[in-house]
């Protein structure tokens, strides 16, 4: 074993202490062919030295992984050329999953792109640029030059249309000589020329060999790699139907005596419709990504900054942080910053869906691409690239598109025996026909074969998830909902209950003054002042929401004499040479303070949700305060919406019992859970879990990481500042509850969609190869079919596009 040894180093992150390090050590020790492993808490990393015969890298890797921590890996994407269906994607996929190093692989038809999860120091990215060519594909490093690669979508497309005119105009006097043969269109002229051999040969030998031979050269590569995808049926299906016909020209001259009926204008129309379908197929995947190119187009392309007292005109990229940005009244605003000067509307939304524009002024936040609607701003740029809101929505949403959820598994493991089977029918087809139904007719019993081969193409197939998926995680960010990856796309479809944290979620999470009781012999603005003063050193939320309340008020305050904080219980301070107390019961009590005729105010007002504070004046009781956490002007609504979509919600807080109920009476919800330290929600959620539910927890994203973590999908409420939380798998940019009944219907939407497609692609294959083994496909029929039912499925995935969320 010493002669072959070889190490590998893996940094791993999460864990804690040396326990952490000496299971981990412990666990790669019990692998077969490891000699020896060594673990290192301090630099995060694992040494291992093992026999490459008897185990590889990977297998650590998933070890690790299976003991509860985490390799850290490097992402990349691909470009890929060559892709002509989805035995192709599958191909580079399970190719690129084999390699050590790699912990990822996923193809993406659709997009035609690769992501790959790797380890840096076990493979690099030109090891795994060239797999991919030895796979027979072409592949690049996918970098921030989005506009060449349109480029190179454009030129491509551009391209195939070229070829199929070109293919078009040769086929169309072979396909006028097979009109004319038919008894029922004898009337037709066909000229003499078109009739001769050797003229439809000349025809037929470029459309095969060079239009066609994209076919050619796809086949060999996914033969020599030992598969099959649609070129092997393209190739063999043509060639069949050309070389017997060029049998048929030679047999002929050997005889003396004019060719039988030929069949070059099988394989040219063949290939005619097939690049058509081609054609269209990539004209529709390029709309399936608009999502993408509108969310690019919302830059601006330049901005006025002020530098040096003088402004100048920038390119967006020149833009830097702490930059001071003027943007003109209907101007967009070009990075995310804060507001210094000015007073505007803003509309955002590109951000969060909303039509009506928000009142922005001094000291608010504004982000990149929004629009300034009526008002001149001076700003502060505080990020800029691929820091912005905008820049990192596209890129959730391109990793959205680009992923593979667990539906699609079905469809790639289809694929992937599909082809050999096909080519196993085809074969039998023609035996049956030529041994049995039709003994000797050889022409007939080809054709068939040709039929089956030809209607048997896989390609909607490989269509059929990544399109709806890109459509409709599309579609979702134009309405401020983020999806992390197609995963969660599709495991937000079968949640039947909601967890929503109150705080934040269905409050506004900022409580305000709501009232104001005081006691006879002070008025509500005596009362008012003098807290107000005395509050107004305090850091306390509640003592901030006072302060702000009373200045709305328009009461003036000043500074006062003393002041004094009584952690848990209130402050203590001198105003005017009053000495005021405002906190709670116990604050009260210990000074002496009686109170107990308002018992049942306070009762009243803790019933309705309320924080109650307790104002004494020189040791006198003078009056009630009250704050609240307002409920939000959605959320009663969204609460609703989410009930007439059939499902459980449940409201989850660490407030008391009294004022948590209040607030799910107030909004229509029947089950709470209070009193909840943010540690123990997680173990809330997993008991909703352990009784059946699938359960959404909606949170802020801070307190409620664990518990978004523990879900089966976490949404986090956002504004659009924080647009890919790490502890979410969803991210509702708007702020309000209604992001949650619109995710859910647009992931229902998106899986109808997505099993639309599958069952037509396979109810397509599995009624058009008996057909056409039974003699009742034409090939060119089959050709043309094949061809558009990949533009089927991809116009029906594009249906989404136009989804409206007031459907719900």
């Amino acid at each position: 074993m010493a002669e072959n040894k070889k190490n590998v180093t893996f940094q791993i992150s999460g864990m804690t202490c040396a326990a952490c390090a000496n299971r981990i050590e412990k666990g790669l020790k019990k692998i077969d062919g490891v000699e020896q492993a060594n673990v290192n808490l301090a630099l995060e990393k694992a040494n291992v030295n093992y026999d490459p015969e008897q185990t590889n890298p990977s297998v650590f890797q998933q070890k690790i992984r299976d003991l509860g921590y985490d390799v850290v890996t490097d992402r990349v994407e691909f470009e890929i050329t060559g892709m002509s269906c989805a035995a192709c994607a599958n191909r580079i996929e399970k190719g690129l999953n084999k390699m050590d190093g790699i912990t990822r692989a996923s193809v993406n038809l659709a997009l035609e792109n690769a992501t790959v999860e790797y380890n840096p120091q076990l493979v690099s990215t030109e090891d795994i640029i060239s797999r991919i060519e030895k796979l027979g594909y072409g592949a690049a490093e996918k970098r921030d030059q989005k506009e060449a690669v349109e480029d190179r979508r454009e030129h491509a497309i551009h391209k195939q249309w070229r070829k199929f005119l070109l293919s078009a105009i040769l086929s169309f006097p072979l396909l006028w000589t097979m009109v004319g043969h038919f008894s029922f269109t004898s009337f037709i002229y066909v000229p003499e020329l078109f009739m001769n051999p050797w003229v439809q040969l000349a025809l037929a030998t470029p459309v095969q060999f060079i239009i066609g031979w994209q076919f050619y050269t796809g086949a060999y590569k996914a033969l020599k790699n030992k598969s099959a995808n649609m070129d092997v049926l393209v190739a063999m299906g043509t060639s069949a139907a050309y070389f017997y016909s060029l049998y048929l020209i030679f047999r002929s001259l050997s005889v003396d005596e004019s060719p039988q009926a030929l069949y070059f204008e099988t394989s040219a129309v063949l290939i005619t419709l097939i690049l058509l379908g081609k054609y269209f197929e990539a004209k529709a995947k390029g709309r399936s990504s608009e999502a993408i190119k509108k969310l690019m187009g919302l830059k601006p392309k330049t901005a006025t900054v002020i530098r040096d007292g003088k402004e100048y005109m920038v390119p967006l990229e020149e833009v830097v942080v702490g930059d001071i940005v003027k943007i003109r009244p209907g101007e967009k605003i070009p990075v995310d910053g804060v507001i210094l000067s000015g007073q505007s509307a803003v509309d955002e939304s590109m951000l969060t869906g909303e039509s009506i524009p928000v009142d922005k002024g001094e000291g608010d936040f504004v982000f990149g691409a929004t629009i300034n609607q009526n008002g001149f701003l001076e700003m502060k740029a505080t990020k800029v690239g691929k820091d912005t809101a905008l820049a990192q929505i596209i890129q959730v949403v391109e990793e959205a598109q680009g992923s593979k959820p667990p539906i699609q598994r079905l469809a790639d493991q289809i694929s992937g025996i599909f082809v050999p089977v096909v080519v196993t029918i085809s074969i039998i087809t023609f035996f049956i026909w030529y041994l049995w139904l039709e003994p000797g007719q050889f022409a007939l019993a080809l054709e068939n074969m040709i039929a089956v081969l030809v209607i048997a193409c896989p390609c909607a197939l490989g269509l059929a998830t990544p399109t709806s998926i890109m459509a409709g995680s599309g579609r979702a960010a134009e309405f401020g909902i983020l999806f992390k990856s197609g995963e969660y796309l599709e495991q937000t479809h079968k949640i039947d209950t909601v967890v929503l944290d109150k705080t934040g979620t269905v409050t506004n999470g900022k409580p305000i003054l709501t009232d104001v009781l005081p006691e006879k012999g002070w008025t509500e603005s005596e009362i008012l002042q003098l807290v107000g003063t005395a509050e107004r050193n305090s850091e306390h939320p509640l003592a901030e929401a006072i302060v702000e309340g009373i200045r709305e008020k328009g009461i003036s305050l000043f500074e006062p004499d003393q002041f004094h904080a009584i952690p848990g219980f209130g402050i203590e301070s001198i105003v005017q040479g009053k000495k005021v107390l405002v906190g709670t019961r116990r604050l009260m009590g210990e000074n002496g303070i009686e109170f107990r005729d308002v018992s049942a105010k306070v009762e009243q007002l803790e019933k309705d949700g309320k924080t109650v504070m307790f104002v004494a004046i020189d040791g006198q009781f003078a009056g009630l305060l009250a704050v609240a956490d307002t409920i939000k002007e959605t959320s009663v609504k969204a609460i609703h919406r989410l009930f007439e979509l059939g499902l459980d919600v449940v409201m989850i807080t660490g407030d008391n019992k009294r004022t948590a109920q209040s607030i799910a009476t107030e909004t229509g919800i029947s089950t709470v859970i209070a009193e909840v330290l943010p540690e123990e929600k997680a173990k809330e959620i997993q008991n909703l879990q352990d009784k059946g539910k699938q359960v959404a927890m909606v949170g802020d994203g801070i307190n409620d990481a664990p518990a978004l973590t523990v879900a089966d999908v976490g949404m986090a409420i956002g504004t659009g500042a924080d647009v890919a939380m790490e502890a979410a798998d969803v991210t509702l940019i708007r702020g309000d509850l209604n992001g949650i009944a619109d995710a859910i219907y647009m992931s229902r939407k998106t899986i109808q969609n997505i099993r639309q497609n599958l069952f037509w692609a396979l109810a397509y294959n599995s009624i058009g190869i008996p057909i056409a083994a039974m003699g009742f496909l034409a090939p060119w029929l089959a050709g043309a079919a094949m061809a558009f039912s990949s533009v089927t499925v991809v116009l029906n995935a594009l249906r989404l596009q136009r989804v409206k969320l007031n459907e719900i």
